[in-house]
């Protein structure tokens, strides 16, 4: 086997709700969004119309938003399952220190920002559906 990336499929309650966080609050943008009546991709989101489905992406980093009952029909060991998850998504950025204090002035709560002991500076937020993001740049 050859693995060539791995893009993670979060399981959420609001797909519009999901892109605005991850636009607005982590620069991320929309790739495509596939509305409720699946039936076509789109590129942005029609002000009134439902979606189950979007593909959001930033720099390297691509990540996968499945509305619930969607998700649960598509990914059948998630049938009886809760949603989240007992992981954190790492992301290794850049610029760190700025981009942790324009955070803090948005009311997330993250977590100190701090070096780790495998010489990672890094935190950690929630986002609006509850699951652990992770931000690190390696320590100089």
């Amino acid at each position: 086997m050859k693995a060539n990336k791995l893009t993670p499929n979060f399981e959420v309650k609001n797909i519009r709700e999901t892109i605005e966080f991850y636009q607005s609050i982590l620069g991320f943008s929309l790739v495509m969004a596939v509305p409720e009546t699946q039936d076509g991709v789109e590129q942005s989101l029609t002000e009134g119309k439902e979606y189950v489905y979007a593909l959001l992406s930033k720099d390297s980093v691509e990540m996968m938003f499945q509305r619930t009952d969607s998700f649960k029909e598509d990914v059948l060991l998630a049938k009886d399952r809760s949603m989240g998850a007992s992981v954190s998504f790492y992301m290794e950025i850049d610029g760190i220190d700025r981009f942790y204090e324009q955070i803090k002035d948005k009311g997330l709560n993250p977590t100190p920002l701090k070096t780790a002991w495998y010489g990672m500076r890094e935190f950690y937020l929630q986002d609006n559906n509850g699951y652990i993001l992770a931000f690190g740049q390696k320590s100089e």
